[in-house]
């Protein structure tokens, strides 16, 4: 055990608000909207499915032909006729015979629909038919071999009209089918068939789903950025297409009115979990709404609104505000009146643009900043900085910000826990007058307890912080098992479960106990903090050169000693090549020949670089110790859009620093890598092109917060020890005086540093809650190693 120290919260001296610091960012991604939060039962409904949402999809995907008894059908999807022009397709059932019965059979998300015993479902659906109207058409729940657990039946007419029924399940199978079957003749068309558990969250119609939302509520999240995430900014320009960006318009009104839409992380989106059901789950969950909006600018394929052709666009922005806040004597506030919802939503918050980059972007926000400011001057307005954390773009975006007078910048990054360590205090020189931080998307690679451990020490800095630092959440939220799209990610579920990773049990942790003013806090006689042995002070190790997708040629590669004068030649030429689809060896790693290695601490890599055909560009790799642990200059990476320098820790990545580049194919440049001690260079034709100081890591004794949640008087203190021992310290609440202190623990500890929730063990890691007594202002606490503790001093 190290030496004990002492942790002094001065209980009167209050500094910034914490305001709505924390709270969550759903993007339907995963597969989180359909097929998760939304609790919508059938897959593809509406028979949308289309290979532009992915290569693999038709509009009969998770539906199967259904003849029973001798019965033989046709199955064809019709356009000629449909319930609504935005949803064109349906389904039309030609009974050929009828045998014991002729339909059609969907096969759910996951393993299938998950029926319990007892319980209620909604059934729905368009329907008409061509003869036979005398005959019923039956709904059923049942199992895979056809073992039947409740029936409805209907009676459909020549025209269409929309039946609903409902069905109780008399066994428990998540692994179920739901079938539509008719006998007699003639054609059956069908369309918009829905099944909804009878059980939403807050019992809504078009709900969501219950475990789901659940979860989402006992964050007690202050605010919810929605919808997206690329999601809102990658597609047509054109509203109306089917790859359109998402037009926020095209999401409220009856579901079967709203357009199916390709979801950029490539599958289906049916818009059924749309703008005012987002609006409705903040209402329910008291989490103030941050929607965020295109700014007619594609950053992955370039497609750009011209400017004299924005006002749409900015409509779009003013029409939401009138349609969450205007009264209903307003046009948009009428629309949300005529959906059911008569009291506004009192929205505070927009964002405009997800991390953008380019000049394209930011001269369009600026239109967008000033029609809003000049209508609704109230509304707070979040600007974009790139997905950096650093470098070219996320500098335009603060420049920007700065400029028009954003009240937030919206940074977002995702990197290894390193880096969280080392840049624990990140926002300390941050200034108070500058638009404050929206911490809007962030993560450390990986759901195991040491990634929320290290999370859980990084945002005791945002909240130490809380000067410069107005907003965070952490992404991605929701994760379906069986449609992964991104890892890591906070809450996971297939069709039947659902359960919060280490991650989320600390990010509650941090939402359920944030208070609302900082405290000043000080800490005395802890030992020093540590920088691990394993990160020396200067940056050497093997260098290594790479091709990316691509066919290089390097040449005249030398290496220089500033110090000394010393140069060596390590290779005449090299020639590199890898195609789409090589083996790897590490993810996004192709092809590398090591050329030399150097220890010394001031020191230039010197090439010539061409690139003959290909899509991307030249990898470097420097400080290189093995395949998990190196530094690596990535000069067209991506979309060939961007030079990066890279780091790796235990095989994660972080990106220190980003500027645009493109690679021409055919073109020699002329790189160099300068290194100087711990900060790095890179220059392409004699222009500096990236800049970084790669900050050591450097562990603290303890990473401790305090605030005051002004409605109880409780004095709130959060502790985290990241190291391999137990830390002991007394904690004195100076100021106060009670003979009596009654105080709250909340404690995560004891777990091995790979540990994760699972579906198998979905509360192997919560945090252990004790009430205890104490007599005085002080107590003092052992602090296991790899621990987070929350205090809460109770003021009444």
């Amino acid at each position: 055990m190290s030496k004990p120290g002492k942790i002094t919260v001065y209980t009167k001296e209050q500094g910034p608000a914490l305001g709505d610091l924390f709270g969550i960012f759903f993007e339907d991604i995963n597969h989180a909207a359909d097929g998760g939060l939304y609790a919508e039962m059938v897959r593809n409904r509406s028979f949308e499915f289309d290979p532009i949402d992915r290569d693999d999809y038709d509009s009969l995907l998770s539906w199967e032909p259904v003849e029973l008894g001798g019965g033989k059908g046709s199955i064809i999807v019709e356009q000629a006729n449909p319930i609504h022009p935005r949803n064109p397709n349906y389904v039309a059932i030609e009974i050929i015979a009828p045998g014991e019965g002729v339909g059609i059979k969907n096969l759910g998300f996951n393993s299938g629909l998950p029926y319990r015993q007892g319980e209620t479902y909604r059934f729905s659906m368009y329907a008409r038919r061509s003869a036979s109207f005398d005959e019923a058409v039956a709904v059923r729940l049942e199992g895979i071999d056809g073992t039947l657990y409740g029936e409805a039946k209907v009676f459909v007419t020549s025209e269409w009209e929309k039946y609903e029924v409902e069905l109780a399940s008399s066994a428990t199978d998540f692994s179920g089918r739901l079938s539509v079957v008719t006998t007699g003749t003639g054609t059956l068309y069908l369309d918009m068939i829905s099944l909804f558990p009878a059980k939403t969250f807050r019992g809504r119609s078009n709900g969501l789903r219950e475990d789901i939302a659940e979860l989402l509520a006992e964050l007690k999240p202050k605010f919810m950025r929605f919808p997206g995430g690329c999601l809102i900014h990658d597609g047509s320009l054109n509203a109306d297409d089917r790859n359109s960006m998402y037009r926020w318009k095209n999401t409220i009104g009856p579901v079967e009115q709203r357009p199916p839409r390709r979801n950029n992380w490539r599958y289906h989106q049916t818009l059924g979990l749309g703008y005012l059901e987002y609006f409705q789950l903040c209402e329910d969950i008291s989490a103030k709404p941050i929607p965020i909006l295109p700014a007619g600018y594609d950053p992955h394929h370039q497609r750009i609104v011209p400017i004299d052709e924005l006002g749409p666009w900015i409509d779009d922005a003013l029409d939401l505000i009138e349609f969450a806040n205007g009264d209903v004597s307003t046009e948009w506030g009428g629309v949300r009146a005529r959906l059911g919802h008569p009291e506004p939503f009192n929205l505070e918050y927009i964002g405009i643009g997800n991390e953008e980059v380019g000049e394209p972007f930011f001269e369009r926000y600026t239109y967008f900043h000033q029609a809003i400011k000049s209508k609704y001057p109230d509304i707070q307005i979040i600007n974009s900085s790139g997905p950096f954390a650093a470098g070219g773009e996320y500098e335009r975006g603060w420049r920007s910000a700065r400029e028009n007078g954003s009240d937030f910048v919206d940074e977002h990054y995702y990197q290894s826990p390193d880096w969280f360590l080392a840049h624990y205090r990140r926002y300390a020189s941050f200034k108070a007058d500058d638009p404050k931080v929206f911490l809007g998307e962030y993560a450390s690679w990986g759901n195991k307890y040491y990634n929320a451990l290290v999370e859980a020490a990084f945002m005791t800095g945002l909240e130490n912080n809380a000067h410069a630092v107005g907003l965070a959440c952490y992404a991605p939220l929701l994760c379906n098992v069986d449609y992964v799209n991104w890892k890591p990610d906070m809450i996971w579920y297939n069709n039947h479960q659902a359960f919060g990773m280490a991650n989320y049990y600390i990010q509650k942790l941090f939402m359920n106990h944030q208070g609302d003013r900082l405290l000043h806090l000080a800490t005395e006689g802890f030992e020093e903090p540590v920088q691990p042995p394993d990160n020396p002070e200067i940056i050497g190790g093997k260098l290594l050169l790479g091709a990316n997708l691509n066919e290089v040629v390097y040449r005249d590669v030398r290496l220089v000693n500033h110090e000394t004068g010393e140069e060596k030649e390590l290779a005449d030429q090299i020639e590199l090549s890898e195609k789409q689809g090589d083996p790897r060896k590490v993810s996004d790693q192709g092809p590398q020949v090591e050329v030399g290695k150097t220890d010394w601490s001031s020191y230039s890599l010197r090439l010539k670089a061409k690139r003959t055909s290909g899509t991307r560009g030249f990898n470097l790799y420097f400080g290189h110790r093995n395949e998990a642990d190196y530094l690596l200059w990535d000069a067209g990476s991506w979309a060939n859009q961007d030079t990066m320098l890279i780091a790796a820790k235990d095989g994660l990545r972080s990106c220190l620093t980003q500027s645009l580049f493109t690679i021409e194919n055919g073109v020699e440049y002329d790189l160099e890598l300068r290194v100087e001690g711990r900060t790095i260079q890179a220059y392409i034709d004699g222009e500096l092109i990236n800049e970084t100081v790669h900050i050591p890591t450097i562990i603290e004794s303890l990473y401790c917060s305090s605030s005051i949640e002004e409605g109880t008087g409780d004095i709130i203190v959060k502790a985290v020890n990241v190291q391999d021992v137990e830390v002991e310290a007394r904690i004195q609440l100076a100021d106060m005086r009670s003979e009596r202190l009654l105080f709250d623990v909340y404690e995560m500890a004891g777990h091995a540093l790979d540990a994760m929730n699972s579906f198998e063990e979905p509360e192997k890691i919560v945090p252990k809650h004790e009430s205890m007594l104490a007599t005085g202002n002080q107590v003092s606490h052992v602090f296991p190693k790899h621990s987070v503790t929350v205090f809460r001093f109770r003021g009444k």
